[in-house]
């Protein structure tokens, strides 16, 4: 039933903008620990909320590249899943009917690896990094470099972790940071994040769509939000998905293998 209702709903997409907001879930069977507690290999349980911070870094900015290089890493290595897959498909078969906008919290870049071309990478991209000083051309609100610039420098930092080799800004010489939002920062601290499109995007979505998400940071607080102030149909697809209004449609299934399912449904 859980393929048919959402079928039904993404039916009724058409001439509207299909918005769709995917969390950590999505990207669990590719092999990348979600943050939640209860899954395997979950980083709640190592003070993500102290680690992901713009304070942290300032405070031990090696503790926090070794912290993120570990991670960085598994996502480097990992191919996008069924879901991912699914995605490109609904995008394609939402554009011969309306319009379709993909927003992740995700920064592994498996969306774009899969072909997902209406995308918005919220929180940042763990492929790039960017200077850490404010007013520098290379750091917010606009600069950013490839993170395979330093690919050498941070090797070299986490086999031997000291302050004199962690990666320096070329343009400054300031210390050089992930390019992602942390949990004291603004979404609107960086062009890339788009939060204007996405603020926008919120306010038009019909259906929204949440996946794999447990829909605890800004951004799908803002898109449920404005879902349930405009009576926009909004479901959500998760395992074990938090309590939600009882007009929410919620379906307890595992993105990889529902999605794809549905989008055979759609003729996608």
């Amino acid at each position: 039933m859980s393929v048919e209702l959402l079928a039904e709903r993404l039916e009724a997409a058409r001439g509207k903008l299909l918005l769709v907001v995917t969390g950590a879930g999505v990207s669990l069977a590719s092999g990348i620990p979600t943050f939640r507690g209860g899954d395997p290999g979950a980083v709640w349980a190592n003070d993500v909320m102290e680690m992901g911070t713009c304070e942290f870094f300032e405070r031990d900015p090696v503790a926090s590249w070794r912290w993120y290089g570990s991670r960085f890493a598994r996502a480097a290595s990992a191919k996008p899943n069924a879901a991912h897959h699914a995605l490109v498909a609904l995008e394609r078969w939402q554009a011969a009917r309306g319009s379709f906008l993909l927003v992740t919290q995700n920064v592994d870049g498996l969306h774009r690896a899969a072909g997902s071309r209406e995308l918005v990478e919220v929180h940042g991209r763990a492929d790039r990094v960017r200077c850490s000083r404010d007013g520098c051309e290379l750091g917010a609100p606009a600069g950013s470099l490839p993170r395979s610039m330093f690919d050498d420098t941070l090797r070299r930092l986490l086999d031997d972790p000291r302050p004199e080799h962690l990666p320096r800004c070329p343009a400054c010489g300031a210390n050089v940071r992930p390019h992602i939002l942390w949990f004291d920062e603004l979404y609107v601290d960086h062009r890339d994040f788009e939060w204007q499109k996405v603020f926008h995007a919120c306010d038009r979505g019909r259906p929204v769509l949440f996946l794999g998400t447990s829909l605890a940071v800004g951004v799908t607080d803002l898109a449920l939000r404005c879902a349930l102030d405009r009576c926009a149909p909004a479901i959500v697809v998760d395992p074990a998905p938090p309590d939600l209004p009882a007009t929410v449609d919620v379906i307890r299934a595992k993105v990889e293998e529902l999605l794809p399912a549905v989008v055979q449904r759609l003729g996608a």
